[in-house]
């Protein structure tokens, strides 16, 4: 007698609620504080790694009129923000990201930031020919980092990135609004080089090679 069995796969899911108001640079604090008063989602599957290093990330995410403002919280043993330029390869230093494909679309955008905030955007299909975003609408998002350096190199440093996202950056698509819209993302921590690399995700990459570039693995985000 055959058994047929059949598998349920659990689809993460995030709610990003709106915030009314227009925020710029010189508000990023009061943003900031408004992300802390939202629910915290963490990053914590931890991938390709047997060291037993795992640094404790999660984040917050919501929307206004004309952006997506984004926080992540982090806790490491080993911080590293090197990179300045837009554009750089910021995924070697203490890097958290953000994946997300609009509602029907294949392709992806990730955006990659250090603990300064130095962004990274690209789009694509996959991990392969992606298509860097013009440095002038990367610079437009903007940046608030706070770093608590740990006195002892044995302890903990603690930082917190908050983001705000211009709908602008996602130059393939005419972004007016995102209320009552559903799309697929993955969040991010990684820091190819530092002393203890490392790779984790929010929504759970079943794969032996290291890729976050593996859509079929996001999970959902809602903007409520």
């Amino acid at each position: 007698m055959e058994v047929e069995i059949t598998y349920k796969i659990i689809v993460k899911e995030v709610y990003a609620p709106f915030i009314p108001g227009t925020y710029d640079k010189n508000s990023l604090n009061e943003l900031s504080i408004l992300l802390d008063k939202e629910e915290k989602y963490a990053i914590d599957n931890l991938l390709w790694s047997d060291t037993g290093y795992f640094p404790s990330v999660s984040f917050s995410v919501a929307h206004t009129e004309h952006d997506i403002a984004l926080k992540y919280f982090v806790q490491e043993q080993h911080t590293q923000a090197t990179f300045t330029n837009v554009n750089d390869p910021v995924y070697r230093d203490s890097c958290v990201e953000f994946f997300i494909a609009f509602a029907g679309d294949d392709n992806y955008y990730n955006l990659e930031f250090n603990a300064a905030g130095t962004a990274l955007v690209g789009f694509g299909k996959d991990r392969n020919g992606r298509e860097q975003v013009p440095d002038d609408k990367v610079s437009s998002i903007k940046a608030f980092s706070a770093i608590n350096w740990a006195d002892d190199p044995a302890d903990l440093n603690v930082w917190e990135l908050t983001l705000l996202i211009p709908f602008d950056v996602f130059v393939y698509h005419d972004i007016k609004t995102l209320k009552e819209t559903t799309c697929r993302a993955n969040f991010f921590k990684c820091g190819d080089d530092l002393p203890e690399p490392h790779f984790i995700s929010w929504s759970n990459i079943d794969s032996v090679v290291p890729d976050f570039h593996l859509s079929d693995f996001f999970g959902t985000i809602k903007f409520i």
